[in-house]
């Protein structure tokens, strides 16, 4: 299995994301340009990363220009075909805009950046980054953004809870439902009904190294990783 990881104009997550993937995890680990049309020979049995930053600046709406990247198209046609794509932060904001994820990502309620570790619940262990997590778990990871209000509608909250869809749920220290930002029933992450698509707002990336002091994310990478290599279950 190799993991290719989008390059986009404002990408600041994406050589941390090469760091965590390459170096801790041990996988092959290639960047994809925004510009290219291809995918470099990623293929379904693989995995696309969409990483962090502010991707053309945010200058018209969290990963609305993004979604319309050369590149794009190609993940669009790779997620439809049942490859593995995963969204964090700005990536989750372009998947949204991609509709390759339901519901949107729009501004904190309060209308600040908020830039802090926040904690957060496993809701599902049937998804390829949480199945080797326990349900109920709790997570602590920093979250940095500005437009990570998840919103959905009262049909479309019923659909994600129907179908098992919700990954994340953003907590307190001990667990009670709290969201810093105001999302639709604390939803700190989701995935798409064929569950080979994930978006969360957390960075997983910054909190999966002992140096970090903060080993909690390394276990979603350990997770999609393992569901997919025999090397690695062997």
């Amino acid at each position: 299995m190799k993991f290719g990881v989008v390059v986009f104009p404002g990408s600041n997550c994406d050589d941390d994301m090469m760091h965590v993937l390459g170096t801790v995890l041990g996988a092959q680990v290639q960047k994809l340009w925004h510009k290219d049309t291809g995918l470099d020979g990623i293929t379904t049995e693989d995995c696309i990363v969409l990483p962090g930053g502010f991707s053309y600046g945010d200058y018209l709406r969290a990963g609305a220009i993004a979604r319309y990247s050369p590149i794009m198209q190609s993940v669009i046609s790779f997620a439809n075909d049942g490859g593995k794509v995963w969204g964090i932060c700005n990536g989750f904001q372009i998947l949204c805009e991609a509709g390759l994820l339901p519901g949107a990502l729009v501004r904190n309620h309060l209308q600040k950046f908020i830039s802090k570790n926040i904690y957060m619940r496993v809701e599902t262990t049937d998804s390829m980054i949480t199945h080797l997590c326990q349900k109920g778990q709790i997570l602590k990871m920093p979250i940095a953004h500005a437009e990570g209000r998840y919103v959905t509608d009262a049909d479309g909250l019923k659909r994600l809870k129907e179908k098992d869809q919700i990954l994340f749920r953003y907590t307190d220290a001990e667990g009670q439902l709290f969201s810093e930002n105001g999302s639709t029933d604390d939803i700190a992450g989701i995935c798409n009904d064929g569950r080979n698509v994930f978006g969360m707002m957390p960075h997983p990336e910054r909190a999966s190294e002992t140096i970090l002091g903060n080993t909690d994310g390394l276990a979603l990478f350990q997770s999609i990783y393992s569901a997919v290599s025999p090397l690695v279950n062997a």
